[in-house]
């Protein structure tokens, strides 16, 4: 009996063990990246007008920049949703829906009234959301856009022969109807995006419509991640008619992903900020940069760029995140770099222009969680009119943000520094 006993303890213990070097193996794979970290600074080979920087932006990074594009800017939820919901309800064949947050309240309600009522309608509609983002969406509402016909899926919802890639997020926002109407930026589907980010109920945010040859290019994004959850492959003219040139914009939508790239949204950032040659206007919600991009950032201001960073206040979604920003600004701040808090509500804008000539907008952060852990998409812009116009948007957010100097940085107490230290031990996962 007691060795029968022995027994079942040994075994007992064999499985704990097991159990144990799996879930270890499990979190060590959803924490660390499999490529390689971009590791050296990019040397500084051009300026951002120059056709190299174009040539190097198609060639080396891709997709092809394509001529004709026309992009409307929008802000906030008073203008983003009521543009979206017009597209929706004009579709007459496709659309396809990708988001990070989607959760149940009124903005959320009328999506899914529009998306059930084309797909009634006979308009095929693909919607592809993340599984954590949407964990606060009710699963009724889901059920039902099923029941109407539309077709939702769930981006890396957990299952047994995927643990490996829950921490993989999509983060990505884009919309496409017919084809040849798209939208990306920052939003996501919750009540919190709605008004003019005239208090903190009201969040911040930029989004952008688009008409154009680059529409083709959102639509392949959208499909890279459709097809890894569904095999399903959405071909034909009915996803990609033909475009002709709807304005003077060039552009290409740039997308990356842990399973193909990982590192490429980072240096397609590194490249830009290092072709800089005036201004450097950064506007992100999540701005946790690692210390290459601080040198980067750092160089730039020191051969006498302009930079400018806009980030949230207090009013922020994660004080782990403003903890682990803060904590880095010490060298930026000492090389002349300039870092305002916007004061009126939550900013969850990601937007980069450099010199007026080069703009990017959509879903990255500045953290490692959007360089290396999620996948992305940004709209790159390489025009001044349109530059000229995104300037000008973050100087009417630079207005309602306070600047930090470097004197008030350094007399933070050391309190808030040791806040701040233990937040830096989780860069790797914000």
């Amino acid at each position: 009996m007691f060795r029968s006993s022995l027994r079942k303890s040994r075994l007992a213990m064999v499985v704990v063990t097991a159990a144990a070097t799996l879930a270890t193996v499990l979190l060590v794979q959803n924490w660390t990246g499999a490529e390689k970290k971009i590791e050296q600074k990019l040397p500084r080979l051009y300026e951002s007008d120059d056709g190299e920087f174009r040539r190097s932006l198609s060639a080396l990074l891709g997709p092809q920049i394509v001529e004709g594009n026309k992009v409307e800017t929008l802000l906030n939820g008073d203008q983003i949703f009521p543009s979206m919901l017009a597209a929706i309800r004009a579709a007459k064949s496709t659309i396809t829906f990708e988001t990070y947050i989607y959760w149940s309240g009124s903005i959320g309600r009328e999506f899914v009234d529009a998306l059930e009522e084309r797909a009634r309608a006979g308009v095929r509609v693909h919607v592809l959301l993340d599984w954590v983002g949407s964990l606060k969406m009710e699963q009724a509402l889901v059920d039902e856009m099923k029941k109407a016909g539309v077709q939702v899926e769930r981006f890396h919802e957990p299952a047994w022969n995927h643990w490996n890639k829950l921490n993989n997020r999509t983060h990505r926002k884009l919309l496409v109807v017919d084809g040849r109407i798209g939208y990306t930026g920052g939003v996501g589907i919750a009540d919190h995006w709605r008004g003019q980010a005239r208090n903190p109920q009201e969040w911040r945010d930029s989004h952008f419509r688009v008409e154009g040859p680059v529409v083709a290019q959102m639509q392949s994004v959208f499909l890279d991640n459709w097809m890894r959850v569904t095999g399903d492959v959405l071909h034909g003219d009915a996803y990609f008619p033909a475009l002709k040139p709807a304005g003077d914009l060039a552009a290409q939508m740039f997308s990356s992903s842990p399973s193909g790239g990982s590192e490429s949204m980072q240096l397609m950032y590194m490249l830009a900020i290092t072709a800089a040659k005036r201004s450097i206007d950064l506007a992100n919600s999540y701005f946790v940069p690692d210390e290459m991009t601080v040198q980067t950032l750092v160089d730039a201001a020191r051969r006498g760029v302009k930079v400018r960073v806009i980030v949230p206040s207090g009013h922020i979604d994660s004080e782990v995140v403003r903890k682990a920003s803060r904590g880095s600004w010490g060298p930026m701040l000492q090389a002349g770099i300039e870092i305002a808090e916007f004061q009126p509500t939550m900013f969850h804008v990601k937007g980069l222009v450099v010199d007026g000539v080069f703009s990017s907008v959509g879903s990255t952060n500045f953290d490692n969680r959007s360089f290396r852990l999620n996948d992305e998409a940004n709209l790159n812009v390489l025009n001044r009119d349109f530059g000229a116009i995104q300037r000008q948007v973050f100087d009417q957010d630079w207005g309602l943000a306070r600047r930090i100097t470097l004197t008030e940085w350094q007399a933070r107490p050391w309190t808030e520094r040791l806040l701040e230290r233990v937040a830096s031990l989780l860069k790797s996962q914000l």
